[in-house]
């Protein structure tokens, strides 16, 4: 994980370089990631926080290289495709690839679909669509390294919002679950540092999210009956200013919960309630 203001190389192919945007949600910042030598590609963009063009030309300076042809993005939430018009501006023929969502906007994209395969500079990188934090989630192969960038499928450090939107908790368990079958020796993650222990990593995930589920349902004997309720007793590990961002994963699980007859939902005065299925109902 490199300190901020700096970057750090990681192998003979992959260099981070972080965003230079940190906050509650990005921790030190996003990471982006130069892979390749003499052409390199750029997995991610940051925020476009100006300092990080200026840390980015400094790098490719350093390594004598004039610029990049390529960036692939991860997904289109801000803090990993802000910076994408600060690069073209900066290399008016680089070509952006991403998998497709309504409303882009932002100029010309080569996308992406899954099993898409991108050779760049001696480097073999395989798309696979991983949603449930973003629809347009992409998780990025290296075959020559057996290493897996995951964007914000899973970080260095804690865990992952998952949007209901996005494709849900049981989109996002399979997503995880596929990436037990890779072969991997390292994942680079979207934030925090570098995972060396893969699949302990993802299967921690998979049993965190079971956790939540079983906290979820607990919350629910309870006699919390909102999503606001059933956070405040379930997120005690977890800050204040950041529970309304939980909400969103608690959502995703009474979904999923909804779906298995677990839970059902019912509104009172306007607003949403949960209640726990008896056996004799589901």
């Amino acid at each position: 994980m490199p300190q901020e203001g700096r970057s750090l190389q990681l192998s003979d192919r992959v260099q981070v370089i972080l965003g230079l945007n940190p906050s509650l949600m990005t921790g030190p910042g996003t990471n982006t990631y130069l892979v390749g030598k003499e052409n390199p590609l750029l997995i991610d963009t940051g925020s476009g926080i100006p300092e990080y063009m200026d840390l980015l030309k400094e790098v490719l300076r350093e390594r004598g290289v004039s610029g990049i042809s390529h960036v692939l993005v991860t997904h289109g939430h801000p803090d990993h495709v802000g910076g994408v018009e600060a690069l073209r501006r900066e290399f008016p023929a680089l070509t952006v690839k991403k998998m497709a969502r309504s409303g882009e906007g932002r100029g010309p994209i080569a996308y992406l679909k899954e099993g898409d395969r991108i050779e760049v500079d001696g480097c073999t990188l395989t798309a696979l669509h991983t949603p449930g934090h973003a629809i347009d989630h992409l998780c990025f192969y290296l075959e020559e390294e057996l290493s897996l960038f995951t964007g914000d499928l899973i970080v260095g450090v804690g865990t992952v919002v998952i949007h209901q939107e996005a494709g849900g908790l049981k989109q996002y368990l399979a997503s995880l679950e596929r990436l037990l079958s890779l072969e991997l020796e390292r994942i680079y993650p979207g934030h925090g540092p570098v995972i060396h222990r893969p699949r302990e990593k993802i299967v921690e995930y998979i049993e965190h999210r079971q956790m939540r589920e079983n906290q979820i349902l607990e919350a629910l004997d309870w006699g919390d009956v909102t999503i606001p309720e059933i956070v405040r007793r379930v997120y005690t590990d977890v800050i204040p200013a950041l529970h309304p961002v939980a909400e969103r994963s608690v959502e995703a699980h009474l979904s999923k919960l909804e779906e298995d007859h677990l839970v059902e939902r019912w509104t009172e005065e306007g607003e949403i309630c949960y209640r726990r299925l008896s056996l004799g109902t589901r």
